[in-house]
């Protein structure tokens, strides 16, 4: 379905779910993993997690902002559910922005999973198709920055129980950013136990509020 700014989205019936908000799918990822995520750090290299790939919005959006700050990233995401072709090409982002980089939406969504692919000399992207509740991260914690954008609680409580968020915030660097659409008080809880000096702050048009931490121990 066509979004408020323009761009799409995709509809799960059998979720009742939405891969991103109707107000715009667009403004939605720019203002809570662009703004709030990826641009609130200092760094020229970046190993970002995101939970889960969907739509690739958020990694198409990642690496043309991150091309135009000069940032290499290391992009590892996880997803159990890619779509499929006949999906994803329904999906035309670079219409709406960065059209530049129309070719590497399409190559985003036809790498290979399981395999580091270098979609240009700054950027990597490695796509596991896995199952968060049993994917096995390193020991050591890898990433700095995290986009937490699993379907809302009340669709997949599964996802946001105590032990996968700690199991996350195992995965994250000191001074680590963890970022998420979800504004429950039950994640912030969990988020602040697991180490995150956490945050509310406005939300994307049609959300009141999201989170935001840093790692902190």
């Amino acid at each position: 379905m066509i979004t408020e700014d323009g761009s799409q989205t995709i509809y799960l019936p059998e979720l009742d779910e939405h891969y991103h908000s109707v107000h715009g799918a667009i403004q939605e990822s720019l203002h809570i993993y662009i703004e709030q995520g990826l641009l609130q750090t200092t760094k020229k290299e970046l190993s970002v997690l995101e939970i889960g790939f969907g739509t690739g919005l958020n990694a198409y959006l990642t690496y043309s902002i991150a091309q135009r700050e000069n940032i290499s990233v290391h992009y590892c995401t996880l997803e159990k559910y890619p779509l499929n072709e006949p999906e994803f090409s329904l999906l035309k982002y670079p219409n709406n922005i960065f059209p530049e980089h129309s070719l590497v939406f399409d190559q985003m969504h036809q790498a290979e999973w399981n395999k580091i692919i270098h979609i240009s000399e700054r950027f990597k992207l490695e796509k596991f198709h896995a199952d968060l509740l049993t994917f096995q991260f390193h020991e050591i914690p890898q990433f700095d920055l995290v986009y937490y954008d699993a379907f809302a609680p009340g669709k997949q409580p599964e996802m946001w129980t105590d032990h996968i968020l700690h199991k996350i915030a195992a995965t994250v660097k000191p001074d680590g950013i963890l970022v998420t659409y979800c504004a429950k008080g039950t994640v912030r809880r969990a988020l602040s136990v697991a180490g995150f000096t956490m945050e509310r702050i406005p939300g994307p048009k049609g959300k009141k509020e999201i989170l935001r931490g840093k790692k902190t121990i």
